[in-house]
C-alpha cells in the first residue's frame, strides 16, 4: 500500500497526540508523588527536593505486601480455572459442533452484554446466602462466571477455524475425543490460550467494583480494590495518594511490558478471527 506524504505525517501526528494524552496522566501522578507529603502541587512542576521516600511510606501505610499476596491468590484462583473451562467449552462449541452448540454460544454472547453494575446487587445477596462475604472466594467465583462469556467466545473463535481434516486424521489413528483435545488441539491453541491468560490477568488484577462491594477487609481485596480504603485514609495527602496509585499500577505495567507482543497479538487475533 502506497501512502502519500500528507497521509503519512497525519498518521504520525495522530499517534503522537494519542501517546501524549495517554502518558500525561501517568506523568502527572509521578511528579505529584515526589512532592513533600501534605502539600498541594500545582500542575506538572518538578519539585525542588524530590521525596522518593513517599513511595516507601505509601507502601507501608497501605500494607502493600498483604495486598500483593491477596491479588496473587485471587489471580491464581481465577485465571487457570477460567482458561481450562473456556478452552474445553470453546473446543466443544467451535470444533466438535455439539448438538445445541449454536444456542449455547448465543447464550454466551448474551452474557457479554451484562454489565457488572447491573448484577452487583443480586450477586451480593447470593454471595451472602452462600456465606462467602468478606472472603477471597467472593471475588474469585463471580469473576470466573463473569469472564466466561468472553473467554468462551475467544477460544471458540480459534477452534472454529481449525481444519476438520486434522481431527479426522487423528481419529483414523485411533485418537478419542479427549486425546484429540489434549494432544493435538491444545498445543495448537497455545497462542490463543496465552493471549487470553494475559487479558484475564489484567482484568482480574484491576478488578475494583466486586472487591469493594463483596469484601470488607482490605487485606483480602485486589490491589485495585484496596485503593478505595487507601484513598479514604490519605484523601488529603495528595502526594502519598499518587504514590500509592503508582505502586498499584506497577505490576500491570510490568506484565504489559514483558508480554506486550502477546498482548498485541491477542488484539489482532480477536479482530481477525470469528
Amino acid at each position: 500500500m502506497i501512502t502519500s506524504w500528507r497521509e503519512s505525517w497525519t498518521g504520525r501526528l495522530l499517534l503522537i497526540a494519542m501517546m501524549a494524552i495517554t502518558i500525561l496522566p501517568f506523568l502527572s501522578l509521578f511528579v505529584t508523588a515526589l512532592h513533600p507529603s501534605g502539600t498541594y502541587p500545582a500542575g506538572l512542576a518538578w519539585p525542588a527536593d524530590p521525596q522518593w521516600g513517599n513511595f516507601l511510606a505509601a507502601f507501608r501505610a497501605a500494607n502493600m505486601g498483604e495486598l500483593l499476596k491477596s491479588s496473587v491468590l485471587i489471580v491464581l484462583g481465577v485465571v487457570p480455572i477460567s482458561i481450562v473451562l473456556a478452552t474445553m467449552a470453546g473446543f466443544a462449541i467451535g470444533h466438535l459442533r455439539v448438538i445445541g452448540g449454536r444456542v449455547i454460544f448465543l447464550l454466551f454472547v448474551l452474557g457479554l452484554t451484562l454489565p457488572f453494575e447491573g448484577i452487583i446487587t443480586p450477586l451480593y445477596y447470593q454471595i451472602r446466602d452462600m456465606g462467602l462475604l468478606n472472603t477471597r472466594w467472593a471475588i474469585i467465583l463471580p469473576l470466573i462466571g463473569l469472564f466466561m462469556p468472553f473467554s468462551v467466545f475467544w477460544m471458540r473463535a480459534h477452534f472454529v477455524n481449525m481444519p476438520g481434516e486434522l481431527s479426522e486424521s487423528a481419529r483414523m489413528d485411533g485418537a478419542n475425543v479427549w486425546q484429540l483435545f489434549r494432544r493435538i488441539h491444545v498445543p495448537l491453541a497455545m497462542p490463543a490460550i496465552s493471549s487470553l491468560g494475559i487479558l484475564l490477568f489484567l482484568w482480574t488484577w484491576n478488578q475494583f467494583l466486586l472487591a469493594i462491594v463483596l469484601v470488607d477487609d482490605p487485606a483480602k481485596r485486589t490491589m485495585s480494590g484496596a485503593l478505595g480504603a487507601f484513598q479514604g485514609q490519605w484523601g488529603t495527602d495528595i502526594p502519598l495518594l499518587c504514590a500509592g496509585s503508582l505502586l498499584i499500577l506497577t505490576p500491570t505495567l510490568v506484565i504489559f511490558l514483558i508480554f506486550q507482543r502477546h498482548f498485541v497479538k491477542a488484539l489482532l487475533q480477536g479482530s481477525l478471527k470469528g
